[in-house]
């Protein structure tokens, strides 16, 4: 009976979410959504600030998502990327 080697799941990014320099710059209402889509393959991008609030924006595979200080999640929003 031959064996099954396990072979072990290759992590495509270069670097853990907690690691990116735009992590620390999260609210934690911002982590807690960032890691949910990060389940589903976004990565974060960068945080943009605008009027004072910070915004997190996210990338998976051409989609965007942004990330309100709250929390809340907007998968179509009205923002470009340059």
């Amino acid at each position: 009976m031959m064996q099954t080697q396990m072979k072990p799941m290759l992590e495509r990014r270069k670097e853990t979410p907690e690691q990116s320099v735009w992590w620390n710059k999260l609210s934690l209402a911002q982590k807690f959504s960032a890691s949910s889509l990060g389940k589903f393959g976004y990565e974060l991008s960068f945080v943009r600030n605008d009027n004072g609030h910070s915004l997190a924006v996210l990338q998976c595979s051409g989609g965007i998502a942004v990330i309100t200080e709250d929390g809340d999640i907007d998968t179509s929003p009205n923002i470009t990327i340059r």
